[in-house]
């Protein structure tokens, strides 16, 4: 049954390191342990990943292990009239686990701390805290933060995908519309988020990958009238056949969607795109404002990736018929090819 939804609670993982249920569910059901999970140390992928937008500005933040590499970042963007933005990473060779990242992104506290970075993600108590030193952030000056993204009793997407190699999964939540207050700071400019207008996003994600992927997401919040709307959207790896990981998020619950589209232009990340949909639910049109491309090419390892910016209009049905018209939303979609 395509978009089968998980509703029983259960170990996510079979004997052999294999999902027990493909499909999706509104909160973590299936719980993820790593000491399950069969393949090497070296080939396990965990990452927290939280992006919080402003009103022409943004920042990101990544904890990661992926096994014979450690990738931990900020982005500091500015989405004006004259967009900007700068990304600043540490790397670590073999981690192998021992960032010690929880298995259940609801509580407990992600870190990462070396001389130059001090990141920390705390969650608990409904709310969930970005706290962040870098020090030579960019023309050696540092960056800090101190965000406060509300999580109230609120659906999200949560999906596990397989691959047909055993062994092989992707265990994966998105929790959108977390209002965001705080702040950023970074040479004399200090960034204020404001709740009324401003949201964050986690990407939290967990799994065993094949080699070879390319993936397509899309993501964004917004303020409709009082009412915190935001959807995701993407494919392009693993097994999908069970479910999608496509939805649309209004008053703290998801309306799921079937197939959604990207349509690129060949010639160029920067020229409008446009997404459709399934059932006529998610039509929208995307006009990018920066495209944060980045790539890396040692041979066998390879990243190439295009993670664009931009406003979204159109509009997106609801479960029970109800169309919102969407208007220069502040959101992103990417297209990303990894090697690795």
């Amino acid at each position: 049954m395509r978009n089968h939804e998980v509703t029983a609670s259960h170990p996510l993982l079979d004997e052999r390191g294999n999902l027990r249920e493909p499909g999706w569910s509104r909160h973590l059901v299936q719980q993820y342990d790593r000491a399950q999970v069969k393949a090497p140390r070296w080939r396990i992928k965990e990452w927290d990943y939280y992006l919080v937008m402003g009103r022409g500005f943004a920042g990101a933040f990544t904890i990661s292990d992926d096994g014979y590499i450690g990738l931990q970042s900020v982005s500091l963007l500015g989405l004006g009239d004259a967009p900007w933005e700068h990304t600043e990473t540490v790397l670590n060779t073999f981690p192998l686990g021992k960032l010690n990242l929880p298995n259940d992104s609801a509580r407990g506290d992600t870190v990462y701390e070396d001389k130059r970075l001090q990141l920390r993600f705390s969650a608990g108590g409904g709310q969930r805290r970005i706290t962040c030193h870098f020090e030579r952030f960019w023309k050696d000056k540092p960056f800090d933060c101190d965000i406060v993204l509300q999580q109230p009793d609120m659906e999200s997407m949560v999906i596990a995908t397989p691959w047909p190699k055993d062994g092989h999964f992707y265990y994966n939540q998105k929790i959108n519309c977390m209002r965001a207050s705080g702040w950023m700071e970074y040479d004399g400019v200090r960034y204020a988020f404001d709740p009324k207008t401003d949201f964050g996003t986690l990407d939290w994600g967990r799994g065993v990958w094949t080699y070879d992927n390319t993936w397509f997401w899309g993501s964004g919040n917004a303020d409709l009238d009082g009412v915190a709307f935001g959807f995701n959207i993407g494919y392009g790896f693993g097994d999908t056949s069970a479910a999608t990981e496509n939805v649309i998020f209004y008053d703290g619950k998801v309306h799921k969607l079937d197939d959604v589209t990207f349509h690129i232009p060949e010639d160029s990340y920067l020229k409008p795109w446009r997404f459709s949909s399934d059932h006529g639910r998610f039509e929208m049109d995307f006009v990018p404002i920066l495209d944060r491309a980045a790539k890396i090419d040692f041979k066998v390892l390879v990243s190439d990736q295009h993670q664009v910016f931009g406003r979204l209009s159109g509009k997106a049905v609801l479960d029970d018929g109800t169309v919102l018209h969407i208007k220069d939303v502040l959101c992103f979609a990417e297209k990303v090819h990894n090697r690795y």
